[in-house]
């Protein structure tokens, strides 16, 4: 067991946020299908499961693996990865009071969030610290190495400004909420304003650098991440501000939800298709299956609950039936990542050592490939 756990990256976490995805995203549908809600409150657990063996696998990671552990720190191609911590945390919490509540019920539901919340978030907001922090510093980085990767630290305080005001109602009327509910809109805007400074960067070395590299090309659908979860962030605002702040200001909310959501979610479509182009390509070129193929639903699924959100409150039925077609985008590609990934796990092949073994870590920085695609 201890040796299986050594090459085991905080990449891993990425099965917790598509699995979790699959389950809130299909409970907040604006349909009605027998058994879906089961069906969804079933996949959560399951996320659950999932979260909680690799927090206990991770642990085994540090404690007997420690040099590996600083190498993947050190290494500019894994340390983005840890943001992925925090938003497989946030997802399950949040997946708890959304649908887990039918299985554990709402007291143990809430509290649950409440835990993960908290946890979550102070992950999210360190790594989006010293993930960017290590990388001027310690990282070696070149304009051709940026990839959608250097998102996800980014993302993660956003994850959380879309999944807080879940626990907004929850807490005591007045300050208690209100300050809740600003501190996620903080979220969003420090998110925001980041993913703005880092997204220019990866478009223009997707352009003037030529595709990504065949195992790296699903990873353009990670900037869905940053486009969907905050439409569905916005919308989580307008839903519980009447009554937590004064009236101009959640009447505010409500038109920020549609004139912010609306327009994003436009460009989110247009990057589905530029992504899917280039997976297309990549997968006429000999793409394999990797870890990177996690990226094909976390991001789709912050997209149908922003879909659902503005059909929320656009009222349209466009929106209706953008939200179900994405769904079933990413229940299809949930199914087939997770086939592969199992059935790498049983082989044995997804937890070995990469052919190129990482150095030990070193004072300037340690350069290697591995955790971006295993």
């Amino acid at each position: 067991m201890l040796t299986a756990v050594r090459h085991l990256g905080p990449n891993w976490y990425a099965a917790v946020m598509g699995t979790a995805a699959v389950a809130t995203a299909g409970a907040g549908l604006p349909l009605s299908v027998p058994g879906l809600r089961t069906t969804c409150a079933a996949v959560w657990a399951l996320s659950l499961v999932l979260l909680v063996t690799l927090l206990t696998a991770r642990a085994l990671h540090w404690t007997h693996h420690r040099d590996q552990a600083r190498a993947h720190l050190l290494d500019a191609s894994v340390a983005p990865f840890y943001g992925c911590l925090s938003m497989a945390l946030l997802a399950v919490g949040g997946g708890a009071v959304t649908v887990g509540e039918d299985w554990i019920g709402a007291g143990a539901a809430v509290a649950l969030d409440a835990v993960l919340f908290t946890a979550g978030t102070a992950v999210g907001l360190a790594a989006a610290v010293a993930v960017p922090y290590l990388m001027a510093v310690r990282h070696r980085i070149e304009p051709a190495q940026a990839t959608p990767v250097w998102l996800l630290p980014l993302v993660a305080p956003m994850v959380a400004a879309a999944v807080g005001p879940l626990l907004v109602p929850h807490l005591p009327a007045g300050q208690a909420r209100e300050t809740l509910l600003l501190a996620c809109v903080a979220m969003f805007g420090l998110s925001l304003l980041a993913t703005m400074l880092m997204l220019p960067l990866v478009f223009a070395r997707l352009i003037t650098g030529g595709p990504l590299p065949l195992a790296l090309t699903p990873t353009l659908f990670l900037v869905l991440g940053p486009l969907g979860q905050s439409t569905t962030a916005v919308g989580s605002f307008a839903d519980v501000a009447p009554g937590v702040v004064p009236a101009p200001y959640s009447e505010g909310f409500g038109i920020l939800a549609v004139l912010y959501g609306v327009p994003v979610m436009g460009f989110a479509l247009l990057w589905l298709g530029l992504a899917t182009a280039h997976v297309l390509r990549a997968r006429r070129h000999g793409m394999g299956f990797a870890m990177t193929w996690w990226a094909f639903t976390f991001p789709v699924g912050t997209c149908v609950t922003g879909a659902t959100a503005l059909a929320r409150h656009t009222g349209l039925v466009a929106y209706e039936g953008l939200a179900v077609g994405l769904y079933a985008v990413l229940v299809g590609a949930w199914a087939v990542t997770a086939f592969h990934t199992v059935r790498g796990l049983l082989s044995g092949v997804l937890l070995a050592a990469p052919r190129t073994a990482l150095p030990a870590p070193r004072p300037a920085t340690v350069r290697t490939t591995s955790g971006a695609v295993r």
